[in-house]
């Protein structure tokens, strides 16, 4: 969970921690509620519940809930939405994956004598 503070010094939410109601969520987002609802019934967003099951949105979920809206405003169905969003957590994660990767082999020991690949293959 994260809490950051603003210019003023005020605290604010981490984009993880979800604090905001469907209302609050739903004007953030520039949607209407039953859109959010509907956004939850096909599965393109979960929202966090309270102890007493109240739907709670993060700062995450509403550049989701943009993300959202701004492919159904392009006229992409909620099923298409649902695999576009799928295919960009993927991208992301691959993405991430592949900077790590460049991060572990920038840091590495030059390989040692004698345990290099064999650079003298004989071609036929």
């Amino acid at each position: 969970m994260t809490i950051d503070r603003d210019d003023g010094g005020a605290v604010v939410p981490g984009p993880d921690r979800a604090v905001y109601a469907i209302s609050v969520a739903a004007e953030l987002a520039g949607i209407a509620v039953q859109t959010v609802r509907l956004y939850e019934q096909h599965g393109l967003i979960t929202p966090a519940r309270s102890p007493g099951g109240t739907r709670r949105y993060s700062g995450d979920d509403l550049v989701r809930l943009r993300r959202i809206a701004e492919l159904s405003r392009r006229g992409i169905n909620l099923a298409g939405i649902g695999r576009i969003l799928d295919l960009e957590e993927d991208n992301a994660a691959l993405t991430a994956e592949r900077d790590r990767l460049r991060a572990d082999a920038d840091g590495a020991p030059p390989a040692t004598p004698g345990h290099e690949p064999n650079r003298h293959a004989t071609a036929c």
